[in-house]
């Protein structure tokens, strides 16, 4: 039997012993049995990156603009070669699509999975997972073909997001085509580097990122489900973009004519301040910024012609070869650290609820998977045909906006 005393003590958490006195038969049981399961060699070095100067971190990389090319001045003939050698491999059956849903609607007012978000668009609202149902729907009877759909959910909201779909029909959607995978969990930190606990007496965990996605897709079945039906090339998209193209042709034969092995949309960046990752070159490796790492002098740098040097927005539309992904699922991602509130039970069994920032959680961002190749092509189309997203509850990129963007989008 684990002597989980002495594993507690000896790694600083001995003040979940006094959770254990706390609970119930029961309780106390899963409680150690949680324990018992923790990498806490993981945990202490996760803790050590909590707070870290990541613009410091950035600064000492050699960080370059990196190339893209431009969905509307390419040319009639680039374009049909574009067109021809994507439609190809999509009409071949060769091509699939994966959904990352594994959030909650929380920042938006939604109490349950994000996906199941009814947005009020024209003509009748629809749910999230609805608006991507539908686009698949429209390739499938344009190509011929029916694509397989995963989907990757969380700990949290697996189980709703299949009742969901089942209670929809999942959306006329053939439903032995979609597929459902969840992603990991990490524990979440207090500021002083204790794990949590929440009101049951359970360890308090949080989703490890959508840089794990790989990872979860090789543990789930999922790449070797793809490369029994001969799959080359898939489309890794949101769930949060209201106009989300999974299926283009053009960013799929752009990347195949350049050779490259992994391909991204991008739109141009509403202003230095805007809340998203850009693209880049870093130490020679195709990379993405997060905003909360860029420093605020390069987020202002202009190029020659006067726009942003660092400009690319990162969208979460990123192409993958099936050897890509097996590269990077076989490679363990850095992890990040985010500020965050966290409701725990304090150690005299009180619910304590913050109003601010209180503890770490470790994630994997999924375009630090991009650096295992020398090269990335890179499609910029525009925010008005590709990026509408519903990540805030008012303001932009809310409701509000995803909603006149997708009105605007259809009615042309």
């Amino acid at each position: 039997m684990v002597n989980y005393e002495k594993i507690l003590k000896e790694n600083g958490q001995e003040h979940l012993l006094k959770y254990i006195e706390m609970g119930n038969k029961e309780q106390k049981e899963n409680l150690i049995s949680e324990i018992s399961k923790i990498n806490f060699n993981q945990v202490n070095e996760l803790y050590k990156i909590s707070n870290k100067d990541n613009e410091k971190a950035i600064e000492s990389c050699l960080i370059e603009h990196t190339k893209f090319v431009d969905k509307y001045r390419i040319s009639n003939d680039e374009f049909e070669k574009y067109k021809n050698i994507g439609e190809n491999i999509i009409k071949n059956g060769e091509y699939d699509v994966v959904t990352m849903a594994g959030g909650q609607g929380r920042r938006i007012g939604h109490n349950g999975p994000k996906g199941t978000f009814l947005l009020n668009v024209n003509p009748k609202p629809k749910y999230l997972f609805e608006i991507i149902a539908d686009g698949l729907k429209m390739a499938n009877e344009k190509y011929g073909i029916t694509l397989n759909w995963y989907i990757m959910t969380s700990t949290e909201n697996n189980d709703k997001t299949v009742k969901f779909f089942e209670e929809h029909n999942y959306f006329d959607y053939p439903k032995n085509k979609v597929k459902f995978f969840k992603q990991g969990n990490l524990p979440l930190v207090s500021e002083e580097g204790k794990l949590l606990v929440d009101e049951n007496l359970h360890i308090k965990y949080a989703a490890d990122g959508n840089g794990c996605i790989y990872r979860a897709m090789q543990q789930g079945g999922v790449l070797d489900d793809m490369k029994k039906n001969n799959i080359k090339w898939i489309f890794i998209g949101s769930v949060d973009n209201a106009i989300l193209n999974m299926v283009d042709p053009i960013l799929l034969g752009l990347t195949v004519s350049d050779g490259n092995k992994i391909g991204s949309k991008s739109v141009v960046k509403r202003s230095p301040q805007e809340r998203v990752g850009v693209f880049c070159k870093k130490n020679n490796k195709p990379a993405v910024i997060e905003y909360t790492e860029l420093p605020t002098e390069m987020a202002n740098e202009l190029d020659e012609d006067g726009e942003l040097l660092f400009g690319e927005s990162h969208i979460m539309c990123n192409l993958y070869s099936i050897e890509a992904l097996d590269i990077i699922s076989k490679n363990q991602l850095p992890y990040h650290s985010a500020h965050k509130k966290a409701t725990y039970l304090d150690e005299n069994g009180e619910l304590i609820k913050p109003t601010k920032p209180n503890a770490y959680k470790y994630e994997a961002f999924i375009f630090d998977g991009f650096t295992f190749f020398d090269n990335i092509s890179i499609l910029r189309g525009r925010r008005e045909e590709d990026f509408a997203p519903v990540k805030n509850a008012e303001g932009e990129d809310s409701p509000e906006t995803a909603i006149q963007l997708y009105n605007n989008f259809w009615k042309k």
